[in-house]
């Protein structure tokens, strides 16, 4: 599937710096009063230790972070974006202002346990649908993320491995129950999306049932979900389908069941857990020594 974002190097970082920027508004506000205790030329070193094994994700903003508060800092990753780390690992060394460090400590750790959390879970399913035979289904992302930080999200999916599908309502057109009841149905709505969305990544239809697949089939849908269908279903649909538009897969979907729904033959499976239900991965900062 096409990218719609451009994930380039210089794109993510300044991504990483807007995202920055606003995290330490928030924390920051006018000053940090616990910070203003230390000495403002003190310099000193600490490390980020991971506390269980995990995708590192999200290096990006943790020194985009550190930047802004002190320019000079200087920055040591043992483990690198996309590599794993284990337990009690150190993942990443620093040096700088005191101040500086202590006041980002926070907004920095929030990001790579998100972002290492999403890549880290992706990373998972995308592993275990890569144990089905025969044609490997995608893992695809969807719009269930946090608010102000889709981009992020998405960019940590891809570093797990996954797909991201459409980034927002803006750059494909994804017609759900509502939109077809909305339109007067299938083929009314796959008409008005062929003359009025003609610049759209892609136009995809949601189906429930056989039938409503057939249909959208017949009135020339080329990407079709198929919305909370069993396995029995999934296989019939693959069938039905015979190769003619991209079949993705959505509802009812864990590490329990992927690889059945990726079993049937469908080309993508989709989920909001990438992105939605994520555990942080536990990392803490820790200082060493004073320099100065």
């Amino acid at each position: 599937m096409i990218h719609f974002f451009d994930f380039s190097h210089d794109a993510v970082a300044a991504l990483a710096r807007a995202d920055a920027a606003r995290a330490l508004q928030e924390d920051v506000g006018a000053g940090d009063l616990t910070a203003a205790l230390i000495d403002p030329t003190r310099r000193a070193r600490a490390h980020i230790l991971a506390r269980e094994a995990a995708i590192i994700c999200g290096t990006p903003w943790v020194q985009a972070t550190l930047q802004q508060l002190d320019p000079g800092v200087r920055l040591r990753w043992r483990v690198q974006e996309g590599q794993r780390c284990a337990p009690d690992q150190v993942v990443l060394e620093m040096e700088g202002l005191a101040r500086a460090l202590l006041t980002a400590e926070r907004s920095a750790l929030n990001f790579l346990q998100l972002l290492s959390a999403v890549a880290t879970k992706t990373a998972s399913y995308v592993q275990a649908v890569q144990g089905v035979p025969g044609k490997h289904a995608q893992i695809v992302d969807t719009r269930k993320t946090l608010p102000g930080l889709r981009l992020a999200q998405k960019y940590a999916v891809r570093t797990g491995g996954g797909t991201n599908h459409r980034i927002g309502l803006f750059d494909a057109v994804l017609i759900k129950e509502n939109h077809i009841a909305a339109a007067g149905g299938i083929r009314a709505v796959l008409q008005r999306a062929a003359t009025l969305a003609p610049t759209a990544k892609f136009v995809e239809i949601e189906v429930e049932t056989l039938a409503q697949l057939a249909e959208a089939l017949n009135a020339g849908a080329t990407m079709v979900l198929l919305d909370n269908m069993n396995l029995i279903m999934l296989r019939e649909a693959v069938q039905i389908n015979a190769g003619r538009a991209i079949l993705e897969a959505s509802g009812g979907v864990n590490l329990s069941t992927v690889c059945d729904i990726a079993a049937t033959g469908v080309d993508q499976i989709s989920m909001g857990a990438l992105t939605k239900d994520v555990k942080a991965i536990d990392f803490s900062m820790r200082f060493s020594s004073d320099i100065t």
